[in-house]
């Protein structure tokens, strides 16, 4: 299955059960795309002493997670894209939608 998910929070336990549940669907050899959109393009900085938000990112881009942030989203915070925020555009995040089986939004 193709899934995609379209991340608007800066929740770090959000963010966290968001990318767990990525992992999971790579885990079981299914296609996943995310789109960090709004506050999610904040969520490679969270830190928590309980959830660790930048470690399932991390091993969710190391196991084939596509991965693309709101460009337009990260300006408005004054921040560059980087390995875990991949510039994008609303173009991509169509694209994800449309290419998806199915799609959750996480906010």
């Amino acid at each position: 299955m193709d899934l995609g998910i379209i991340l608007e929070t800066n929740d770090p336990e959000r963010v966290w059960n968001a990318f767990r549940l990525a992992n999971t669907a790579l885990d079981a050899n299914h296609t996943v795309e995310t789109f960090l959109l709004g506050d999610g393009v904040e969520a490679p900085d969270l830190d928590h002493e309980k959830f660790n938000p930048h470690g399932v990112m991390l091993k969710y881009t190391q196991n084939g997670g596509e991965l693309a942030a709101c460009g337009t989203c990260l300006d408005s915070r004054n921040l560059d894209a980087d390995d875990l925020r991949p510039r994008g555009t609303m173009e991509d995040c169509l694209r994800i939608v449309e290419d998806a089986e199915k799609v959750l939004t996480i906010g």
